[in-house]
């Protein structure tokens, strides 16, 4: 077991500086196998020292509950686990099921739609309440043991670089991803909309909340929607989303690189990931001192 677990941990050692290694040089496909293999490896380090049968495969095969590029099979292998044995699926976490609507999203998300998407997709349990403490848990794991975990919920950068109002992203995502301007949020509207109805349309056959999640999305698009009752035409979603982002694109490409590149040379590696302390903030704590006596 000794020798299983020094194995383990030399690979999970491994596959965290490749993930910091492609992210730098903002190889997200590499990134994203990288952290693949990583969560399964993790598992099976986990498994193995609580001293349980059958830990999972630490080589790279496909996890439970572990979405791909777009999200898809990450409900069909749960459910389909769950029908086999006759039980239900793997207990997932909130922290995971949160990565998992980022995952599918991939662009920073208010809480009722990483809420909506884990509901609709992954059979998720999470309620928006619980994701209020969420950031700041991440960002004290993160102080205490800086990048202990293979990737952090933390929040969006606004241009004042201060955390964005219950905007959460994922730390191993490019900082230009990480940061919203003026057009941010409408841009990542549709990203996700588009990202959604990609989804949907890779689906064997229906999934009613996964409909309802796109009719409301497409209902905030000019040219998505129809009059004929039933589910929403994915296709007809993302060609409405693409035709408005070709507008917007441009000039939201270039103001989240200023604002990365501000945050890179500016922030500590804390500060990029869950934002600065703004100047409110620090105009108080000045105050504060000079009552005190301080300087």
């Amino acid at each position: 077991m000794s020798d299983r677990l020094d194995d383990l941990e030399r690979r999970i050692d491994e596959l965290r500086a490749g993930v910091r290694k492609a992210m730098r040089a903002r190889d997200a496909a590499t990134a994203r196998t990288l952290r693949a293999e990583l969560r399964t490896a993790e598992r099976a380090w986990d498994t193995l020292v609580s001293g349980q049968d059958d830990p999972a495969p630490a080589d790279g095969s496909p996890a439970e509950n572990v979405p791909d590029e777009t999200g898809r099979g990450a409900e069909a292998r749960t459910r389909a686990k769950g029908a086999g044995r006759g039980d239900g699926p793997r207990l997932v976490t909130v922290r995971e099921q949160v990565h998992q609507a980022l995952a599918l999203l991939d662009a920073p998300a208010q809480a009722r739609l990483i809420v909506a998407v884990s509901q609709a997709f992954f059979a998720g349990s999470i309620r928006s309440p619980q994701l209020t403490s969420l950031r700041r848990d991440e960002e004290r794991s993160f102080r205490a043991s800086p990048y202990g975990r293979p990737y952090y919920l933390c929040a969006a950068l606004t241009d004042r670089l201060s955390p964005a109002r219950g905007l959460l992203t994922v730390s191993t995502w490019p900082a230009e991803r990480r940061v919203v301007g003026p057009l941010s949020p409408r841009v990542d509207f549709l990203t996700c909309a588009v990202r959604v109805a990609r989804h949907l349309s890779g689906l064997p056959g229906s999934l009613p909340d996964g409909n309802r999640l796109l009719a409301r999305m497409a209902r905030n698009i000019p040219g998505a929607g129809d009059d004929a009752f039933g589910p929403p035409d994915p296709g007809r979603v993302i060609e409405a989303a693409r035709r408005e982002l070709r507008v917007h694109t441009g000039r939201d490409t270039r103001d989240r690189a200023e604002l990365a590149k501000r945050a890179t040379s500016q922030l500590d590696e804390a500060a990029g990931l869950f934002g600065a302390a703004t100047l409110s903030t620090v105009a108080k704590g000045r105050s504060t001192r000079v009552m005190r006596g301080g300087r």
